[in-house]
């Protein structure tokens, strides 16, 4: 089988950490990828976690050799909104020399590329230049809840002189990218509770705060004008860019420009006093990756939601701590709290990942 078959087959598993009903499939994912590295003649085993199972595979280890570690994981972002695919999701398919498909970049193509590589080196020469640990899990779309633990129990099997990512991308097509640090991550989702059952605006309405309004001024107050986090205590300790980093990103082309191409914006919008390239590598952010609440059927229904709610995700830079909690902003992992803004309502958030 070739590579892109390989990747083809791959690509085929839906494997959806997030969601449950995709459970089966992220599991026949893993235990294809098992099937695959032991037949390149490699020792490979499946852990169970409490969610999805983390895959572990060596060559033979010899002393005298440094010990390379592999890093990838198997699992993929939800596919919704499915209407805006041009082609299922999970039938790959190619176009213009492109192959769309869930998981084609993030991360089962790296993945695949790397085993492919591995596969022929193997195949050649029987063995590696190094010792080589390959850990693929399923679960880094969710915040990677059980890798942590499973780290720490496998602290010695796991053991290694670098590790190797390739959950990234490229400055552009054919040039060399050396990616040395991404942005961390904090996920949480705030509902707003208001009635005890949706009631009719033409009846309540002016009388009883809407919590689809109120989640609404609530992510109002996320941002200033320019784009700059009003949560207080956000930027403390986050480190400057140093000067070469402005430097060298700045030598990369024009970032907005491509930027502007790639997703079709009207115009950008971040920061004050950062590039393009600046806010998406080095800045952090809140941002909102869903709110809903009430009605949502075609037509009117001239209701009061009882609750409403907003997906928000952090992106995390060096000496910023997600663990603190500067005391006065509104996002809590805490009991339910009443609104600043007034209003017989109130909100609960709650932190993963």
């Amino acid at each position: 089988m070739s590579a892109l078959d390989d990747l083809l087959t791959c690509l085929r598993f839906a494997s959806v950490s997030t969601d449950f009903k995709y459970h089966a499939d992220t599991r026949a994912c893993a235990e294809w990828l098992v099937s695959k590295l032991t037949g390149m003649g490699l020792t490979t085993t499946l852990h169970e976690t409490p969610g999805h199972p983390v895959i572990v595979a060596k060559n033979k280890h010899l002393a005298g050799r440094r010990t390379v570690l592999l890093y990838a994981h198997y699992d993929v972002q939800p596919v919704e909104p499915l209407a805006e695919w041009l082609s299922p999701p999970f039938e790959p398919t190619i176009r213009d020399g492109r192959i769309y498909c869930r998981g084609a970049t993030d991360n089962k193509g790296q993945l695949i590329a790397h085993v492919s590589g591995l596969a022929e080196t193997l195949a050649e020469h029987g063995d590696l230049p190094v010792n080589l640990t390959i850990l693929f899990e399923g679960e880094e779309e969710i915040g990677s809840p059980n890798l942590k633990p499973f780290l720490q129990e496998h602290r010695e099997e796991l053991a290694c002189d670098l590790v190797a990512i390739s959950d990234t991308g490229m400055v552009g097509e054919g040039v060399g990218t050396f990616t040395y640090g991404l942005r961390g991550i904090a996920c949480m989702e705030v509902k707003v509770h208001g009635p005890t059952i949706d009631l009719h605006s033409g009846i309540f309405g002016g009388a009883v705060a809407n919590p689809a309004t109120m989640a609404a001024r609530l992510v109002s107050t996320l941002h200033d004008a320019e784009g700059r986090v009003l949560i207080p205590g956000f930027y403390d300790g986050v480190r400057d860019l140093q000067e070469w980093e402005r430097s060298s990103w700045a030598e990369l082309g024009d970032g907005a420009a491509e930027t502007l191409a790639l997703t079709g914006v009207p115009a950008l919008f971040g920061e004050a006093g950062y590039t393009e390239r600046e806010c998406r590598w080095a800045r952090p952010t809140a941002e909102v990756n869903g709110i809903g609440g009430g009605y949502q059927g075609e037509g009117s229904k001239t209701v009061i939601p009882r609750e409403a709610f907003f997906k928000l995700s952090f992106r995390l830079v060096p000496d910023q701590n997600p663990q603190t909690r500067p005391h006065g902003q509104f996002l809590s992992d805490g009991p339910s709290l009443p609104l600043r803004s007034g209003g017989a309502a109130g909100f609960a958030g709650h932190f993963w990942g």
